[in-house]
């Protein structure tokens, strides 16, 4: 798939969270604003999945360990036959399995629950490394957030991952620069991200993680270690007055709001 065509598929995610989050009265929006397009390269490009047999062996592994953004995760997997569209309708409601966080138990194309940040990684070092021990050709993917970096399990996996070589593991780090309540600045401020990932032995590239253009290549490339993205993304992309704002990480839509926010990704289609 060419990236006009996955800029046209984020577009259509985009629109559907904004819905389901205004419909849910409750989400994470302006993370998953941020996030949507890798989560649409990965799937619709990159990693090689069967919807219809979510626990295929041969299968890569995708952990989203910023759950927090779970409503884009959901859409994602919808639009690629994991789950059933018209199911994102569910999104937060009583009895649902589309809960805030994600819930490998319950939803098909989820590799494990994330939501306690710092947890993620440490989940796919595990499965990049199991995958070394048994032969298996697998690859496993893992996104964090840039707040989440604070975590010190986080250094604690990286460290591992270079131990061990793990040629076949890519960690993606969507740094949006804003966590909740405050700037990344204001508050224990890991930028620049790449000196500290190659003082660990990664292997660094920094990318505009909203252009699909950047994000692709990144994605495909191949190295003799670990990998990490430095994707530099927009809190909120594609609607104006939440972008770069902090108060969106954990905020829904008044109507007018949405009203806004509906137009500007719709005309984007």
């Amino acid at each position: 798939m060419d990236t006009t065509e996955l800029e046209r598929i984020a577009r259509e995610i985009r629109l559907r969270d904004l819905q389901a989050v205004f419909e849910a009265g409750a989400g994470h929006i302006g993370g998953e604003m941020s996030v949507i397009d890798i989560l649409t390269a990965l799937y619709f490009r990159v990693l090689n999945v069967w919807p219809d047999q979510p626990k295929h062996p041969d299968r890569d592994r995708f952990v989203l360990s910023k759950g927090h953004t779970a409503c884009a995760l959901y859409v994602t997997l919808a639009k690629r036959g994991f789950i059933p569209e018209e199911e994102i309708s569910t999104f937060l409601q009583p009895h649902s399995r589309l809960n805030g966080h994600p819930n490998c138990n319950k939803v098909p194309g989820v590799e494990t629950n994330t939501g306690p940040l710092g947890h993620g990684l440490p989940v796919a070092v595990g499965m990049a490394k199991a995958a070394k021990l048994s032969g298996a050709g697998y690859r496993t993917y893992v996104v964090t957030g840039d707040g989440e970096m604070q975590e010190g399990s986080n250094w604690e996996a990286i460290m591992a991952a270079a131990q061990f070589k793990l040629d076949n593991l890519t960690l993606i780090i969507d740094h949006n620069r804003f966590q909740q309540g405050a700037a990344l600045a204001e508050t224990n401020d890991l930028a620049p991200l790449r000196p500290k990932l190659e003082a660990f032995g990664w292997e660094v590239t920094e990318i505009d993680g909203n252009s699909m253009g950047e994000i692709v290549p990144a994605l495909e490339h191949r190295g003799s270690g670990p990998h990490c993205i430095v994707a530099h993304t927009n809190k909120g992309h594609g609607i104006s007055f939440m972008q770069d704002r902090v108060e969106w990480h954990h905020k829904v839509p008044s109507r007018e709001q949405y009203e806004i926010a509906l137009a500007e990704l719709s005309e984007a289609l």
